[in-house]
């Protein structure tokens, strides 16, 4: 019995974001060193596109100017009239789809990597935002295999309510990368050269489409986002309590009914009460505290890529 074959049209347009937060600095570092010597991510028959995606936030090494450019990519504001006080992320935004764009059309970009940095202890962490993408997916599966046996964890952010509007969303295949754990602000040479490994990876992967050859169907898994968990709140809605020692670092391991969560200034643990075991992860992610998030509740599933040939 043979498989049915998927064809698809070669990848030509590929993208590679830095600094779509501004204080995330491997990315930064990468894009900028790429921007000059970019023999390293050049590819025969296909273009790669070194970009820095938030220049004002990058220069001021801060997370954003006036909001985050990493959840403006909908309709709403990419078709904003700009005027004066329109916020910078925004009219940055419109530019980037103008650019790469326009999200969902025939013209878009084939594939934007955005790579991403993370306080929290994820590892080698790929985001994919669609479980019916095989491109992606058979992509997943290539990287997560030459990492091996550096762990390679997937994460999927489709969700009915949950909407994320990402930078890289405006390519038709949008690819995460998120490496940690490292400080904002700082670069460490460990989380650097695993981003770097993962963009070799995943460029090579395209190479070997485009050249013909076929990606039999594969499965992987992946942890799919149900939720995200905040803080416990006083009155004020100020945090009461703070990440448990034993949930701190155990991202993508599984939390139990009665497993510690938080932890108050009082010496109270608050308890996982769940019936179902979760995986969290962004565990106690700096950046989230703005966004009243403590970290993401994922349950395990797989998925699975037809056959692809280019």
């Amino acid at each position: 019995m043979t498989s049915h074959s998927v064809h698809k049209p070669p990848v030509r347009k590929v993208a590679i974001f830095g600094g779509t937060h501004g204080n995330e600095l491997s990315g930064i570092y990468l894009v900028k060193h790429w921007q000059e010597h970019g023999a390293e991510i050049q590819r025969a028959g296909m273009e790669v596109k070194p970009f820095i995606s938030n220049p004002r936030a990058v220069k001021k090494c801060t997370r954003y100017i006036d909001c985050d450019l990493n959840r403006v990519f909908d309709p709403d504001n990419l078709g904003r009239t700009v005027v004066e006080d329109i916020p910078y992320e925004v009219r940055r935004a419109q530019e980037i789809n103008h650019i790469f764009g326009p999200k969902g059309s025939d013209d878009a970009y084939d594939l934007i990597f955005d790579l991403h940095n993370t306080t929290s202890n994820m590892g080698c962490t790929l985001i994919l935002e669609n479980s019916r993408d095989d491109f992606t997916i058979q992509m997943s599966h290539y990287i997560k295999n030459a990492l091996a046996p550096e762990c390679c964890p997937i994460l999927l952010i489709e969700h009915p309510t949950l909407k994320y509007a990402t930078t890289r969303s405006v390519a038709k295949h949008p690819v995460g990368v998120e490496v940690g754990p490292q400080p904002h602000g700082v670069v460490r040479a460990d989380i650097l050269e695993k981003m770097r490994k993962i963009v070799k990876h995943g460029l090579d992967f395209v190479h070997l489409f485009n050249k013909g050859k076929e990606f039999p169907p594969c499965t992987i898994e992946v942890y799919k986002i149900m939720e995200k968990v905040d803080y416990p709140r006083n009155k004020n809605d100020e945090i009461i309590a703070i990440i448990h020692p034993k949930l701190q670092d155990q991202d993508w391991q599984p939390l139990n009914k009665g497993d510690p969560l938080f932890l108050t200034l009082d010496g109270e643990v608050i308890a996982y009460k769940g019936d179902s075991t979760v995986y969290p992860t962004f565990i106690n992610e700096a950046a989230y505290y703005e966004k009243k998030q403590a970290f993401v509740k994922t349950v395990k599933v797989k998925l699975t890529a037809e056959h692809i040939r280019s």
